[in-house]
């Protein structure tokens, strides 16, 4: 193949350790050392990728837990634009400014439709197996071309606002990484089991709908407390979802996985554990209550979640 998902993860390395690099050159960061550190390892995490033994990953992670924890990831200056600037840019620039974030949802769905089976040379053009992801770091990386094209910036300031809003995120842009490693932990733990039989040693699942509701709701709620979709899914779907609605109900699995999946996206709306998604938006917005986003999305949350039993129930044989 030509592009492989692994490209993309050396040039998420390599602008992590310029995010490093700017961050300890930043004196105006009253932890400057520690903040590079922070993202210099991260930064090796992608760039050494399978390289790196499971035990100096982990190190890694307990390392940036640390650092993280003890408040060592602090806010910088970033040189931006004057609020005139700004208005002026925008304002000269107009509607065209949708331009660059419409590049990536439009090259990502060209590429993992039309170009997916595209040979050139002999070659596959994009990886068979992530040609999604792929195509998204291409429409990624034509977005930030044509932003500096059209808004006459260099990538040197692309680079110094992708380290403006790193930094405004924080520990948080790790988080769904770290949790999605600790549901495999968890199922390697053999915490599906345990799943279960609590369930079926308190609720009848005998009854379809009944089956189909824990699940779902089950979902949700390990997602209210884990705050990740991708933790939840291993533990719920290898206690419920696989051994009772697959093995019982004969249900589908790409049904059963797919309905499951947005059965935990209802939870990440309903939970401040999802800092990334919730309390960062509500910081970066400096709404006066932390919690705001999570309060309006609730009211969102409950009936989808309601929507996707009925969904699951109806089409788990499809």
């Amino acid at each position: 193949m030509i592009l492989k998902l692994d490209y993309f993860y050396y040039v998420l390395g390599a602008m992590l350790l310029l995010v490093a690099y700017m961050s300890l050159t930043d004196k105006h960061n009253p932890k400057r050392y520690s903040s590079a550190l922070f993202w210099a390892l991260y930064a090796v995490v992608y760039l050494a990728g399978e390289l790196l033994p499971p035990v100096a990953a982990g190190v890694l992670m307990v390392v940036m837990a640390l650092i993280a924890g003890f408040g060592g990831v602090a806010l910088g200056r970033y040189g931006e634009r004057t609020q005139e600037e700004r208005k002026s840019s925008a304002q000269r620039l107009g509607h065209r400014l949708l331009i660059p974030a419409l590049i990536i949802p439009a090259t990502t769905v060209i590429g993992s439709t039309l170009l997916k089976d595209v040979h050139l040379g002999g070659l596959l053009l994009l990886d068979p197996k992530n040609a999604t992801l792929v195509s998204l770091g291409c429409g990624s990386l034509f977005a930030v071309a044509t932003a500096c094209w059209l808004t006459r910036a260099t990538p040197m300031q692309a680079m110094r606002e992708s380290r403006r809003l790193i930094d405004h995120l924080g520990w948080a842009v790790v988080l769904p990484h770290m949790l999605a490693v600790l549901g495999l932990l968890f199922t390697e733990a053999g915490m599906g089991k345990a799943v279960a039989h609590v369930v079926t040693s308190y609720i009848n699942l005998d009854v379809r709908l009944v089956a189909v509701a824990v699940y779902c709701i089950g979902m949700a709620l390990f997602t209210v407390i884990m705050g990740n979709g991708f933790a939840a899914f291993p533990v719920i779907a290898g206690g419920v979802g696989i051994p009772v609605l697959v093995g019982v109900y004969h249900a589908n699995p790409a049904v059963m996985a797919a309905i499951g999946m947005f059965s935990a996206y209802c939870g990440t709306l309903m939970t401040p554990m999802a800092a990334n998604f919730n309390i960062v938006p509500a910081a970066l917005l400096e709404l006066p209550d932390k919690n705001a986003v999570v309060k309006i999305q609730v009211g969102t949350a409950l009936p989808l979640l309601l929507a996707n039993i009925a969904l699951l129930y109806f089409l788990m044989n499809m």
